[in-house]
């Protein structure tokens, strides 16, 4: 969480606790006066529900509390396999990163790096690319190999 996130959902809470005592105390002395009013009359009529400012700012504390806890989550992991592992071969591990550089917990690594690293695998892209700083090392011999020239 950072720290805008945090302030903003210590706020939210401590607005949130002052809703619940003040109904509270008004639960208190509405039962009070209830009680008063039917030692001196045979009939009460003493009204028992909360105040609206009390409701409004339980309802705003909350709505206060989730948005700081939506600003201190992190961003969403893509659902599809093929996102994710385009990810993670395009950024690596510093993909999976918050802001302060903190490797995410759930960052599994690579999927399919079982696959990549099995003897009999065959990466082209890296086959690829050692051919082609052969050809740019070996210069014109290199494709008369290829081409089928002499040897």
């Amino acid at each position: 969480m950072t720290f805008l996130s945090r302030v903003i959902t210590a706020f939210g809470g401590l607005l949130l606790t002052h809703a619940c005592y003040s109904a509270r105390e008004h639960t208190a002395l509405q039962s009070l006066r209830a009680a008063t009013a039917s030692s001196l009359t045979s009939s009460p009529t003493v009204s028992s529900s909360l105040p609206l400012d009390i409701i409004l700012e339980t309802l705003i504390s909350t709505l206060i509390i989730l948005v700081g806890l939506v600003l201190g989550t992190r961003p969403l992991r893509p659902i599809e396999w093929r996102v994710w592992a385009g990810k993670i071969e395009r950024e690596g591990e510093a993909g999976f990163t918050d802001g302060s550089g903190v490797v995410d917990r759930d960052y599994m690594g690579n999927p399919f790096s079982v696959f990549e690293s099995r003897p009999n695998f065959v990466d082209i892209r890296k086959q690829r690319k050692e051919f082609a700083e052969w050809v740019q090392k070996g210069g014109a011999e290199a494709t008369r190999y290829y081409a089928g020239g002499t040897q």
